[in-house]
Order: structure tokens, then C-alpha cells, then sequence
């Protein structure tokens, strides 16, 4: 069996957009993760490495895959685990493709209690999140896979694909207090659009910019701010998330939206997997608002902000008009005073009958949730000029929200945010989702149960145990094997 890795010497990733690039992050997986893939004693070693790792290579769903992503899943199979990476099988009469991975490492973000030890801090204390398996380093695989359904576009960059995304990792302890769990985001990173005319009122049209807004925006930092570019706070060159940033004072300038991918379930040696599937019922965005108040945006915390406000009784935010709690709250009964059905379940997106489809929703669309961020951040003439942040951000939240929602209750339905619904002017809402193609980098952080669906400490890195960048695949892949028992 061939070696998977060289040994080199560990060295962290060095700042600037380079650093998160596909090429680096292989790289640093080589020369960061290259040590025995059995852990040290006292620790036990998995007895059927070889077999394990035989059977992963040659398992349907991954023999074809490319070999980066191949070899790291033989890796994780090799190490002590409960369980193999997951099976991906196909949900049509074809193969599911595979179009797009992430390899995941702890390095391209500031170092944390959770990833590393600081004198003082935790140097006497057991780590909470790595350093299992008596310090493997902890690594993980992202697989984003189409399903070729009938009638349904198996181009993943239609928002009406239905996606599969399996995630293995490899090495993260099982989290025992407060409901505790590690969940994995897809990250989109917000670009400077074209510039268009305004609509009537003077506002900029969906996914623009108007003159004014493109003069403003060039006339900041270092001019950087032009249509193609990654947006950036400063004007000034990307600084993407990397080692040697320290909060609060040097951080990222990019605005990132963040789509969950669900919780990852940890087993009992440390290796832990999930499962989600992205399409227009679930490429849904946590609600902005909740932003300023997780304490990852500098001077939050210390300003008493953590915690504060609370998403639980959907609604349009701090801005909008509140909803009452018996009306759009968790209703234990069978059907909800509103005439939809109880108890609330945002996975009850489709129904022959609308007041069956959930209307409780706390999510937004993708693309709602960009085009939420154009006006707080991009369109600084032509939304709302000279209002500071966060209330430009509540302001943004309810006016695009608005456009959607035909009710006037600030939250968007299952029925108004459907793909298929027409809204705004627009034959239907297909722009209000981003396609997944556009999703380039990954993050999994350690989130713990405080009501909130924004990551934690977001939008920083405080809460981040991995990461790593989208490595496309063209032509895709076969990546599925045997037939799931059903294809919904």
C-alpha cells in the first residue's frame, strides 16, 4: 500500500487570501498532519487498520473519487474509529456526482482553547475538542454530491439541484455538557456587485449597486471595492481568516454568510459524521439580527450585548414588529391558532394544502439573506446613508424582507419563500437562493445550546475546531454506491 504522506515539518499557514487556497490547505494537511497513523501509547491502535483502509479504497462510493479526498478518507479508516466514513448512497436510477469537496484541518485560523494549549489558560487542563487519540491531529473530509433525480437539474449550480453533503471527521472528543455539539457551515463570501439603475424609489435593484454606491464604495482603503472583487469592510485587500489573527484587533475583512449544515454526532473515539441535504428547502441563512448579539463582532461582549436578544418567536428583528408568542411560538398542539399544523417543524416545507406548510420559519433564503448584506454593507448611498451599523443591518432585515413577505408578519413562510413562489416583481424566487457552487470555504465550530442558529461567536473565528476551502471537480465524479431505501 502506498504511503499517503511525506513527513514534513510543521509550519502554520501565513496571512493573506493565499492561505486558503486549495493548494495550500493540501498542503498543510501533508506537511501539518504527516506522523503515524496509529496513535502513540498509551492510547490503543485500530487492530484492523489494514482492513479498513483496503475496504474504504475500494468502496463504490469512493474508489473514483480524487485521490486528495481518497487518501484522506483511507487515512481516517486507518485511525481508531467507531465507525468508516459515511456511505454515499445513490437516491437515483445513476450514480449521485461528485462536484466539489473540502479537506479540513485545524490550522487557517487563529489558534483556540479549543485547537491548541496557552500558558496559563489550559496548558493543565484536558482539551475539550482535539487532541484525542493522545494528540492525532484532527482532520476531516466535506463530499458535496447531485443527485441525478428525474426532472430535477443535475447542473449543482441550479438552485433546484438536490444535493447530498456527507461529512466525516476524524479525531474530535465527544461534547458531554449543555447540550453540546459541533456543527459544520458552508461559507459564502460577499462580492462587490455590478452596477444597474435604481428602481423607482431610488433603491438599487435585486443583487446591485447603484453609481452612487460603486463612487462610495471605490473611494474607500486602497480602492479595492470594484464589481468582481471580494467585498471588504476597509476597502482594502482580502484578509482572509489565518493563523496570526488575534481578536479583536486584527481580523478577517470579508463578510461571510454562513449555511449550516447541521449538527455532527461524535462517537465514542473521537470520529464523528454527518449528513445533510442542500436544496431550495433548506439553503436557508440563521437570522442576521442575531448577529451583534453572539459576540463575535468586536466590542459586543464587553458592551453587555451576549445574549440579549432572542430569536425563539420568529420575526423581523429588532426593527420590525414583534409577533405574539402564541401565535408563531412552538405550539405543542396539533394545529397552530394561525390554522398551520403544531408542533412547529421547519422540515414541513411541502404539503397539497398550504396552511399544512410551516409558517414559523426562523431561517431566510440564501439570497436574502446577500441581498440583506448588500444594503448594510455595499449600498452605503443608496439604503439608509450615513446610518451606523447594527441598525442599518435590523433596517436591511426588514425592508428586504418585506419584499418577500405577503402577510406583513416579518418572517418568511415555507409558501413565501418556496422556489416556485413569485414575489417582488419576479416570476418566482429562484435568485433568493445562493447556488451551492458558490459556497467556498467550510468551517466546523463548537457550538453549545444557546438558543441561538448563528454560529457561535460569529462572524469571527473564536468558535472554529476546522476548516478548509472548496476543491471543484469538473467533469464530477461517480460518488454513490447501492440504492438508498428511499429517494425522497
Amino acid at each position: 500500500m502506498k504511503s499517503l504522506f511525506k513527513p514534513r515539518s510543521f509550519r502554520p499557514l501565513g496571512s493573506g487570501a493565499a492561505s486558503l487556497s486549495a493548494a495550500v490547505f493540501i498542503g498543510a494537511l501533508a506537511a501539518g498532519q504527516a506522523r503515524a497513523e496509529q496513535p502513540p501509547p498509551p492510547c490503543h491502535p485500530n487492530p484492523n487498520a489494514a482492513a479498513d483502509s483496503a475496504l474504504v479504497r475500494q468502496r463504490g462510493d469512493i474508489a473514483h473519487l480524487p485521490d486528495p479526498l481518497q487518501d484522506l478518507l483511507q487515512r481516517m479508516a486507518e485511525r481508531p474509529h467507531s465507525y468508516l466514513p459515511i456511505q454515499a448512497y445513490a437516491e437515483a436510477d445513476k450514480p449521485s456526482q461528485l462536484f466539489q469537496y473540502f479537506l479540513l484541518s485545524t490550522v487557517g485560523f487563529e489558534p483556540n482553547t479549543f485547537t491548541a494549549r496557552f500558558s496559563g489558560i489550559n496548558d493543565q487542563a484536558m482539551l475539550t475538542a482535539t487532541g484525542g487519540n493522545c494528540g492525532l491531529p484532527t482532520i476531516g473530509a466535506v463530499r458535496l454530491v447531485v443527485e441525478p433525480k428525474p426532472g430535477l437539474p443535475t447542473d449543482p449550480a441550479n438552485v433546484r439541484a438536490f444535493i447530498d453533503v456527507f461529512t466525516d471527521l476524524s479525531n474530535l472528543f465527544v461534547i458531554n455538557n449543555e447540550s453540546g455539539w459541533y456543527e459544520g457551515w458552508m461559507i459564502h463570501d460577499l462580492q462587490v456587485p455590478n452596477v444597474a439603475p435604481p428602481r423607482p424609489d431610488g433603491h438599487a435593484q435585486f443583487g446591485t449597486m447603484t453609481v452612487a454606491d460603486a463612487a462610495a464604495l471605490r473611494a474607500m482603503g486602497t480602492h479595492h471595492n470594484v464589481p468582481g472583487q471580494l467585498f471588504t469592510m476597509d476597502g482594502k485587500s482580502p484578509h482572509l481568516p489565518d493563523a496570526s489573527d488575534h481578536f479583536p484587533e486584527r481580523q478577517t475583512n470579508i463578510v461571510p454568510i454562513q449555511l449550516s449544515m447541521g449538527a455532527l454526532n461524535c462517537m465514542q473515539q473521537a470520529d464523528c459524521h454527518g449528513y445533510w441535504e442542500f436544496n431550495y428547502t433548506t439553503n436557508w441563512i440563521h437570522p442576521l439580527y442575531e448577529l451583534p448579539f453572539t459576540g463575535g463582532i468586536p466590542g459586543s461582549f464587553e458592551a453587555g450585548k451576549v445574549g440579549e436578544l432572542s430569536s425563539l418567536i420568529p420575526g423581523a428583528g429588532p426593527a420590525g414588529a414583534k409577533n405574539s408568542a402564541i401565535d408563531y411560538g412552538d405550539d405543542p398542539n396539533n394545529t397552530a391558532p394561525l390554522g398551520g399544523a403544531g408542533p412547529r417543524d421547519p422540515d414541513r416545507f411541502d404539503a397539497e394544502v398550504d396552511n399544512q406548510r410551516e409558517y414559523r420559519q426562523r431561517f431566510i433564503p440564501s439570497g436574502l439573506a446577500h441581498e440583506i448584506y448588500l444594503d448594510t454593507y455595499v449600498r452605503v448611498a443608496s439604503f439608509e446613508q450615513g446610518t451606523p451599523f447594527p441598525q442599518r443591518l435590523y433596517d436591511a432585515y426588514v425592508a428586504e424582507v418585506k419584499r418577500v413577505d405577503t402577510n406583513g408578519d416579518g418572517v418568511i413562510s415555507a409558501r413565501e419563500g418556496d422556489v416556485d413562489t413569485p414575489s417582488d416583481g419576479f416570476p418566482d424566487n429562484s435568485r433568493l437562493f445562493l447556488p451551492a457552487t458558490s459556497f467556498r470555504r467550510f468551517a466546523v465550530t463548537r457550538e453549545i445550546n444557546d438558543g441561538y442558529l448563528a454560529p457561535r461567536f460569529a462572524p469571527s473565528q473564536r468558535a472554529w475546531v476546522l476548516t478548509g476551502a472548496a476543491i471543484s471537480v469538473s467533469p464530477p465524479r461517480p460518488a454513490s454506491a447501492g440504492r438508498d431505501g428511499d429517494d425522497r
